[in-house]
Order: structure tokens, then sequence, then C-alpha cells
């Protein structure tokens, strides 16, 4: 596997080595010592998520506070998606920043979101399967997020405004200036 840093301190980026033949391809996922190595510390997964979305679908910026914040490993197993990762960390001296990944059925990347940053992502193909592993398990009363169109952030999403499709839930999260302290 390939490690890939990104700008964010502890967001990276994991491309597997992927072995073809005439029968298909075989790689390697995960491995926890492997993936301990490349974080630098150990990271202990408890629950795996899945979700089928559509194209335009975009899901966050979403994050879990304080006990119940989590790490997460994540992929596409089907389709492909912009996944973004935005750092909370009021003392980084990223706060505020975000890095994009395009993740997808093909390139078989994944990527890791360390405590500490507001997740989402967007279906860019007809159709998308996103899994991902968490540190934490998920806690309702424990959840945070952000504006996906917050423009202190100015991401791009990659798809025009109006081909969004979005939760009413995500929609109410409100911009980073007028977020609570997500306690990191």
């Amino acid at each position: 596997m390939t490690i890939t840093t990104t700008p964010l301190q502890g967001c990276i980026v994991i491309t597997p080595r992927i072995f073809n033949d005439d029968r298909g391809y075989f790689f390697e996922s995960f491995n926890a010592q492997k993936f301990n190595e490349a974080v630098g510390y150990e990271v202990n997964f408890v629950q795996d998520n899945q979700s089928y979305s559509a194209k335009g679908v975009l899901r966050g910026l979403h994050l879990q506070k304080g006990d119940h914040a989590q790490s997460k490993l994540v992929r596409v197993t089907k389709g492909e998606v912009l996944d973004v990762a935005v750092d909370v960390r009021k003392a980084s001296p990223t706060f505020g920043q975000y890095f994009s990944v395009l993740l997808s059925e093909e390139n078989h990347q994944q990527f890791f979101i360390p405590r500490g940053f507001a997740h989402g992502f967007i279906v860019l193909s007809d159709v998308a399967v996103f899994q991902y592993k968490c540190d934490n398990y998920y806690n309702k009363a424990s959840e945070g997020g952000l504006h996906y169109a917050d423009p202190d952030l100015n991401i791009d999403w990659g798809l025009p405004e109006a081909a969004l499709i979005v939760s009413e839930k995500d929609i109410e999260l409100p911009f980073l200036k007028n977020s609570p302290d997500f306690g990191f």
C-alpha cells in the first residue's frame, strides 16, 4: 500500500497494491498493523457503516463531539464520490481548511479522517456504495456538523448547486463561524 499525506495533519490517503490477472483482481483492503504504522498510533475500529446514494446526494459535513468523537476510514465499493474533510481543531494551523479526494471503485483508495474533522461526501456517479469504519460508536446526542455551502470554507463539490440533493437536517447545520465549540 502507498500512503499519501495531505495538507491536513493526520488525514491520509491509502492506495492499495492491486494484483490483477485474467480472473480479476485481489487487494488487501485493511491490515491493522500496516494501518496503525501509517497513522502513527493504534486505532481500534468498532463499527462499520455503509450507505447507498444516487448521483448528487451530498451527505455532510458531519462529526461526533466529545467522548463520542470518531475517526473514520472511508472507501467506495461502487461508483465515485468526492470525499471531504474539514479541520475543526481550534488549535490546528489548518483550522477551517478542507481537503478533498476522489474515491472510486476503480482507484480503490481509502481516506483516513482522524478525530477533530467534519466529514462529508457527494456522489458523482449514477449511484455509489460508500463504506466506512469508525473507532467509536455513534451517539445521536453527540452529533454535530457544518453547513456544506459555508462561504468561508468555499468547498467545490464538483456539481452545480441545483444538482445537489441534501437532507433538511444537513441544510440546517451552522457555518463554521457560528458553530458551537466541538471540543477539539
